[in-house]
Order: structure tokens, then sequence, then C-alpha cells
């Protein structure tokens, strides 16, 4: 596949798995695309050689980085895709802890199950990347259990 079909397949994914514009915004035209050597199919998206998303082959949609967080985040206002937590488990969250809904203190309306979102500070600094277990209106209201079950904390990672 040529580089360009592959940079418009993995936009238009971004486009509808975070909105309008998402595409662009997360990947630029100089991003590296790898791929699976078993299947040939896209897996990796690198920008400057930081993984900015990993194309799921389960689902076919992507798996945010930090890094890839961040470019995505720079272009939505807050609270889109974002779960605010307190700043007492800043540093929990920041080792890969799971977020628990007791302490979210922010989150996106629009926010669905198993969906990608960034775990932010109150600052609104990225610290980490996962999957919503809950709706954000759910993660507001709900005292117990997991609302974001974490892939990737900031800690060991550049911020």
């Amino acid at each position: 596949m040529e580089k360009q079909d592959s940079l418009q397949k993995i936009r238009s994914v971004a486009n509808y798995q975070f909105g309008s514009g998402a595409g662009e915004a997360l990947l630029p035209k100089k991003v590296t695309i790898k791929f699976s050597k078993k299947t040939g199919k896209i897996r990796f998206i690198y920008l400057n050689n930081d993984l900015l998303a990993t194309l799921r082959a389960r689902d076919g949609m992507l798996a945010l980085t930090l890094c890839g967080a961040r470019r995505l985040l720079r272009k939505f206002p807050r609270p889109k895709f974002r779960v605010v937590v307190s700043n007492d488990v800043v540093d929990f969250i920041r080792e890969g802890r799971n977020v628990f809904a007791k302490h979210v203190v922010e989150a996106d309306a629009e926010i669905r199950p198993f969906e990608e979102v960034a775990v932010t500070d109150g600052n609104d600094k990225v610290i980490a990347v996962g999957r919503a277990l809950l709706t954000g209106r759910e993660m507001l209201v709900f005292k117990r259990g997991v609302a974001v079950k974490v892939r990737k904390g900031l800690k060991g990672d550049n911020p």
C-alpha cells in the first residue's frame, strides 16, 4: 500500500474515532507507518521516532500513546477525550494504576465505554492513556469501580 493511501486510511480512522479534524492533528504528513510482517497491515504510526498510536488488529481502531494523546488534546478544547483526576492520585496514575470513579473530578460527557481516553491532571497535562470502562457521566456519578483501565502511565516516559 502506498504511504499516501495508508496515511489517508489511518486519518479516516482517527476522524471516525475522535471526531472531525483529529486525523490531521494526530497524524501530520511526515509520519512513518510500520506494517505487520505477518499480515502486511498497518500496525504502528511514528513521528520523529516517537510512537503516536497503534492500529489495533482486533477492531481496527487506534490505541493512543502518551505522545499521541498530547497531540490530539492540543486540537480539542477541554474536556474533550479527557478524564481529569484529583491531585491526590496523580502519582499513582502516572505509575500506570487504573483510575477509579471516586477520583474523577471532570470527564467528557460524550465518553462511552471502551473508547480511548487521555487521563489528565488539573492543569490539563496528560499523565496516562487508557480505555474508558464507564461513560463520562457515570465516571462523575459513581463512587466505586474502575472508570479507566490505564494502558500506559507517564512514569518512565518523557513528559
